[in-house]
């Protein structure tokens, strides 16, 4: 059984319960199609169960497969910066279709980021080190694929409609 390493802390994105009983963490890449297809899944549980969920993302960008995966995590971890992290996150994954480097400065335009310190943000060593600390969890963790999830700490072998049933199950 994989075990989440490390748990989760003041360094992730989250939204949803903080002190929710389930925490659901997703290893994604923001140009992998099987992340983009379970993105309205996932949203569909953060509404369906609000704060019973405290949902944390991990950036683990495929970048030998997935060329724009890297620059999208930047974007989204410079989003952060300005307090947009979950604004960016849904953008891209929403605009994954049209996925490009002008895309990013679109979008962060879109959400209200202050142009400049966006494209300032995005090449700080700080937002690069937030991606490798992510995906140095992930592979620590046991993660071999995208979109990956650990519940309350373990490993979840299944997909978002999967967990989605898991949850419905669990809460009742």
């Amino acid at each position: 059984m994989s075990n989440l390493k490390p748990e989760v802390g003041s360094q992730d994105h989250a939204q949803g319960g903080k002190s929710a009983a389930i925490t659901i963490v997703e290893f994604g890449d923001y140009q992998c199609p099987h992340c983009g297809n379970a993105h309205p899944i996932l949203k569909e549980i953060e509404e369906t169960f609000g704060d019973q969920v405290n949902f944390v993302f991990r950036n683990f960008p495929l970048q030998e497969i997935h060329e724009l995966a890297l620059p999208a995590a930047i974007a989204a971890e410079a989003a952060g910066l300005q307090g947009k992290y979950w604004e960016m996150h849904d953008a891209l994954f929403d605009n994954q279709y049209r996925l490009s480097e002008d895309l990013f400065d679109e979008l962060a335009e879109t959400i209200g980021l202050d142009p400049e310190k966006f494209r300032s943000d995005s090449a700080a060593d700080t937002v690069k080190e937030k991606i490798d600390n992510d995906f140095e969890s992930g592979v620590r963790s046991g993660v071999n694929g995208t979109p990956s999830f650990y519940v309350n700490g373990t490993k979840f072998d299944g997909g978002a409609t999967d967990l989605y049933q898991m949850l419905q199950e669990s809460t009742k």
